[in-house]
C-alpha cells in the first residue's frame, strides 16, 4: 500500500533505511497496530453487548437505558480533549497510553462482574411472580417463575398486549390469565452492581480518553515529516483498528448473547489486557519517541509529596469519579454539554470575527461550520449500538443460513464495509480528481449527511413493506449499514484533516477541542433520539411488536427525512462554503496523501475514540 512513484522530497530518509521490520515500516508500528486492535475488539465488543446488558441484565427501561448509553459515548468523546491535553503538556503519549489502558483493563474486567442482576416481580391476588428471561438478546422467550415453577408466557388483550398469557399456569400456580397493570409489577435492582457497572463504564470513559487521544499520534512520531511511508503507516494502523472492531462482533458478540454477559465482557477485558501487556512489554520498540517534553517538570512537586505526573493521574482519577457521576445522572449530561457547546461556539465566532481578517476569517468561519455540520451525522450513525441493535434483535428475521445471528454480530458490518469499500472510494476520489471532477469537501460532507439520513428512510421502507406481525428481512440492516459506511466515508476523513487545515494554527488546539466536544454532543443527542423510540417491554423484551414497529418506523423516518433536508440545505451551501476554505480546499487535484492512502481513513479513530 506504499506509493512506487518517489519524488525528491520523498526521498527515503536514514530512518526508513535502519528500520523496515514491519510490512516495510518502524517495528514500533507492530505494538501500536496490536495495542489499538485489542483496543477497538474490547471497546466494540462491550459497545455491542451495552445496551443489551442496561436492559436485560438491569432492567432499565428502553428509554433511560438509551440516555445511559448516549452519555457513555458522549463522555467517550469529551474526555478525550483531557488525556490529549495532558500528554501533550506533561506526561508524554507513551505514559498515557499506559495509564489509559491500565483503566481500560480495570473498566472491562469490572464489567464481568454481574451479581445476579435485577429482578421483575408481579404481584396478584397475594402471590408474587418473577417475571424474567431464559437467554440474552433477541431470542430469550420471557418466562413467568415461581416457587413451583416456571412458564413460558405471553401477551395479548382487546385493547393490545395488557394481559400476560401463561402457557401452563399449573406449574407456576397462577391464573392461565392475568392482568398487566403497572400498579402490579416493581423492579428489584442490586445497588451493588449497578454501581459496579456505573464505575466500569466511568473506568473506561477516562482509559479511552488518555489511550485513543494519544495512540494515533504515536503513529506519528514514528515517521519525519517528509518520510513517504507515514500514510501507509496510518492506513496499517486503521486496518487493525477495523480488525479489531471486526473481530469483536463475530465473537464477543456471540459468547455474551449466547453464554452469559460475564463471559463477553470477561473476554473484552481479556483483550484489553492483551494489548496493555504487549505495549508494555515492546516500549523498546518505539525508541524513545513519545516520551514527556520535559522530564525535569514531570518530576516537580506541586502539592507535598506529589509530583506533576502523578498530579496528572490524580486527574486521572478525578475524570473517573466525575464521568461515574455524570454516567449515574445520564439525563443531566445534555444540559451540561448543550451550554458548554453554546458557549464554545460563541468564542470561535468571536475569535473569527474579532481576532482574523481576509483569507483566514473565512477559513475559520469554514472550520466552525464543520464543526457544526458534524451533529446530524454522528447522532443517526450512533443509533447502530443503541436503538439499532434493539429493533435488529427484536423486529428483523435474523435467521441466516439456518442460524439466528445474534444482534450485536451486525454491529461487525461497518468495519467489513470499511475494509472492503475505503480502498475502491480512495481510487475514485483519484480518478477524480485527474479529472478535476472530485467533489469539494462541502459536498463530500453534505453526502456523508445525506447518506445517514437515507439509511434509516430505506430501512422505514423494509420496515412497511412487511405485513403485521412480520419481521423485518435482514437485508434492510445489511443494507443500512452499508449505506451508513459510505456515509462515513465520505464524511468522516475529511472532516477533521478540512478542520485542523482551517483553524489558525494559534488556535488549531482549542478548535480540535471544540471538534470532540460538538461530536460527544452528538453522541448525546443519538441517546436522546434512541429513547424515542423505546417501546414497553417485561424483563427488558418488548411486549407489542406491532406498536415497537411502529414507533420505530416513526421516529426513523422522521429522523431520517429531517437529516436528508439539512443535507440539502448543506449542500445548497456548499459553494459558500467552499469560497471561505479558499486553497485549503485541495480535493480538484490529487494529493500526496490520496495518492498513498486516498486521504481515507479507515476508521473514525482519526475524530473518534
Amino acid at each position: 500500500m506504499t506509493d512506487s512513484t518517489t519524488t525528491p522530497e520523498q526521498a527515503p530518509t536514514p530512518a526508513e533505511k535502519r528500520d523496515t521490520s514491519f510490512f516495510g515500516h518502524p517495528k514500533g508500528l507492530a505494538i501500536l497496530f496490536l495495542t489499538e486492535m485489542w483496543e477497538r475488539f474490547s471497546y466494540y465488543g462491550m459497545r455491542g453487548l451495552l445496551i443489551f446488558y442496561l436492559t436485560q441484565h438491569f432492567l432499565f427501561e428502553r428509554g433511560e437505558a438509551n440516555i445511559i448509553y448516549g452519555a457513555y459515548i458522549a463522555l467517550v468523546y469529551v474526555m478525550t480533549i483531557i488525556g490529549g491535553t495532558l500528554a501533550d503538556r506533561y506526561l508524554g503519549q507513551r505514559k498515557a497510553v499506559t495509564f489509559g489502558a491500565i483503566l481500560l483493563v480495570a473498566g472491562h474486567g469490572m464489567m464481568a462482574f454481574e451479581g445476579d442482576g435485577s429482578r421483575q416481580v408481579l404481584t396478584y391476588e397475594g402471590a408474587q411472580y418473577e417475571l424474567t428471561l431464559d437467554g440474552r438478546g433477541g431470542d430469550a422467550v420471557q418466562m413467568i417463575v415461581s416457587d413451583s415453577g416456571s412458564s413460558a408466557i405471553t401477551f395479548g388483550g382487546e385493547e393490545g398486549a395488557r394481559t400476560i398469557l401463561v402457557t401452563d399456569p399449573a406449574a407456576v400456580g397462577s391464573p392461565a390469565v392475568i392482568p398487566l397493570t403497572d400498579d402490579l409489577i416493581s423492579t428489584e435492582q442490586q445497588s451493588l452492581f449497578v454501581n459496579i457497572l456505573y464505575l466500569s463504564l466511568a473506568l473506561i470513559i477516562a482509559g479511552v480518553g488518555f489511550l485513543k487521544a494519544n495512540i494515533s499520534t504515536i503513529v506519528g512520531e514514528l515517521y519525519g515529516l517528509q518520510d513517504s511511508r507515514r500514510d501507509s503507516g496510518f492506513t496499517l494502523f486503521y486496518m487493525g483498528i477495523n480488525l479489531g472492531a471486526f473481530l469483536s462482533s463475530v465473537t464477543i458478540g456471540i459468547i455474551g448473547i449466547k453464554y452469559g454477559w460475564n463471559y463477553g465482557f470477561g473476554l473484552a477485558g481479556i483483550g484489553m489486557l492483551a494489548g496493555l501487556l504487549t505495549f508494555l512489554f515492546f516500549q523498546p520498540w518505539l525508541e524513545g519517541k513519545a516520551e514527556p517534553p520535559n522530564l525535569e517538570l514531570l518530576k516537580k512537586r506541586v502539592l507535598g509529596p506529589i509530583n506533576v505526573e502523578w498530579a496528572c493521574y490524580i486527574t486521572g482519577f478525578g475524570i473517573v469519579a466525575l464521568s461515574m457521576l455524570l454516567v449515574m445522572n445520564a439525563e443531566y449530561v445534555g444540559d451540561i454539554l448543550g451550554p458548554l457547546g453554546a458557549l464554545m461556539l460563541a468564542v470561535m465566532v468571536g475569535y473569527a470575527l474579532f481576532f482574523t481578517k481576509g483569507a483566514e476569517r473565512g477559513q475559520m468561519l469554514a472550520a466552525i461550520y464543520f464543526i457544526i455540520a458534524q451533529i446530524p451525522f454522528w447522532a443517526l450513525f450512533e443509533q447502530a449500538g443503541s436503538s439499532l441493535n434493539l429493533f435488529t434483535a427484536d423486529l428483523v428475521d435474523r435467521n441466516i443460513f439456518g442460524w439466528s445471528v445474534p444482534s450485536p454480530v451486525f454491529q461487525g458490518l461497518n468495519s467489513g464495509f470499511i475494509i472492503v469499500f475505503a480502498p475502491l472510494l480512495a481510487w475514485l476520489w483519484i480518478a477524480l480528481a485527474k479529472r478535476r471532477l472530485n467533489p469539494s469537501t462541502p459536498v463530500k460532507f453534505a453526502l456523508g449527511v445525506f447518506m445517514a439520513g437515507l439509511g434509516f428512510y430505506v430501512l422505514v421502507l423494509g420496515i412497511r413493506a412487511t405485513g403485521v406481525g412480520a419481521l423485518t428481512p435482514v437485508i434492510f440492516v445489511f443494507l443500512i449499514y452499508w449505506i451508513h459506511t459510505m456515509g462515513e466515508l465520505m464524511l468522516s476523513p475529511v472532516g477533521l484533516s478540512a478542520v485542523t487545515k482551517l483553524a489558525p494554527a494559534r488556535v488549531v488546539g482549542m478548535t480540535m477541542g471544540a471538534w470532540f466536544l460538538f461530536s460527544g454532543l452528538s453522541n448525546y443527542l443519538s441517546g436522546v433520539i434512541a429513547a424515542r423510540t423505546g417501546a414497553e417491554t417485561i424483563a427488558g423484551q418488548i411486549i407489542d411488536a406491532e406498536a415497537a414497529k411502529a414507533s420505530y418506523a416513526e421516529v426513523y423516518s422522521n429522523v431520517g427525512l429531517i437529516a436528508m433536508g439539512i443535507a440539502v440545505g448543506m449542500l445548497l451551501l456548499s459553494p459558500v462554503i467552499k469560497w471561505l476554505m479558499g486553497a485549503a480546499d485541495d480535493t480538484m487535484k490529487p494529493h500526496p496523501r490520496e495518492t498513498e492512502a486516498g486521504g481515507q481513513s479507515m476508521d473514525r479513530s482519526s475524530d473518534a475514540p
